[in-house]
């Protein structure tokens, strides 16, 4: 910094100032500063800074490695967040959900000296085993369960330390589902995830609340387990197909995210079931490509983005020392070809 100074031919602390991009420099002044460090090839030494300021400027992020849609979205949301706000992420990936195996990533962090964590736990024994959690330092945990509650509904063991953040994934499947009876259908059967997942638990939820509050019987509520793959979309769909020949099918189908529907569509397109003529599909997710589905695939925008945003914001309130607030995050509808008015 001292080179960059003289090379400028400004003091230290502008320097300083420019890096951390403080206001009061003036334009002209954090230019030549800029320029000076280009011809230099200045980089912060983290590490250094780390020494003087007692702040490593990095969050822990654990996830389960897992590729499907929704975790990797919010692990890249999370991790350019943290980018914009000057943060490093230091990724632990665990694939044994217990809290021995939390404990040693929870050291492992302690041992960075990372400023706050974040959990991104899709399913019910990762956050189980987050709520061991004894940690100094802020704990977000990316979750699509209720505040306080365990997987076992139990009183949340890391109540005080342990924030959740999530997309209502509950309300997210009332607009899917109130989307296909408004246009008319008498029910909506629904392809579920894992129930495992939160986010399957919660979107089943969704769908059966919405169901309930239009006064659609308990007998007509048909929901069906699935994994969240499209060759378990393409099975169900099969079976789908055969039961709509027969006169004896749905009319609309809800499917718990994206890649069920795509599977549910191609088994529909073989058999000669048209959608949306014969059956209405509403997929979960967005997912890239979900607008050249055939048809073109009504679905349920999940805002990673904005997720990422809040979870920085819920950790720089707690660094700052404010009371922070757990937060759920509104998705939003998108419609497309795949749904329609039933035929009459």
């Amino acid at each position: 910094m001292s080179d960059v100074a003289e090379v400028a031919g400004v003091s230290h602390q502008t320097v300083s100032r420019v890096l951390n991009d403080h206001p009061s420099v003036r334009p002209e002044t954090r230019e030549r500063v800029l320029d000076a460090i280009a011809r230099l090839g200045y980089r912060r030494n983290s590490a250094a800074r780390a020494l003087v300021t007692a702040r490593s400027g990095t969050i822990g992020v654990v996830t389960t490695g897992s590729a499907l849609y929704g975790p990797t979205s919010t692990l890249i949301a999370v991790e350019g967040a943290a980018r914009e706000h000057g943060y490093f992420v230091s990724v632990a990936t665990i694939r044994s959900y217990d809290a021995e195996t939390m404990n040693t990533v929870l050291e492992h962090f302690m041992a960075q000296a990372v400023e706050g964590i974040v959990v991104i736990a899709p399913q019910t024994d990762v956050a189980s085993a987050v709520d061991s959690f004894r940690a100094a330092v802020p704990v977000i945990l990316i979750a699509a369960r209720e505040p306080g509650e365990t997987p076992g509904g139990g009183p949340h063991a890391g109540a005080a330390s342990i924030l959740p953040i999530a997309v209502d994934q509950r309300l997210g499947a009332r607009l899917a589902t109130e989307h296909l009876l408004d246009l008319g259908h008498r029910t909506v059967v629904h392809l579920s995830g894992p129930l495992d997942w939160f986010d399957a638990r919660e979107r089943a939820r969704g769908w059966r609340d919405a169901l309930a509050a239009r006064g659609v019987p308990e007998a007509e509520r048909e929901m069906i387990r699935c994994t969240w793959s499209s060759d378990a979309g393409y099975e169900v769909g099969r079976d789908l197909a055969r039961r709509v020949q027969a006169g004896d099918g749905p009319s609309a189908v809800f499917a718990g995210n994206d890649h069920l529907a795509l599977g549910v569509l191609q088994a529909f397109w073989e058999a000669g079931v048209v959608v949306p003529r014969d059956v209405s599909v509403v997929g979960f997710d967005d997912v890239e490509g979900s607008a050249h589905f055939i048809p073109p695939l009504t679905t349920v925008r999940q805002p990673f983005d904005e997720l990422g945003r809040r979870c920085m914001a819920l950790l720089l309130d707690a660094f700052a020392g404010a009371t922070p607030e757990s937060a759920q995050i509104p998705p939003v509808l998108v419609t497309r070809a795949s749904s329609a008015a039933p035929r009459t």
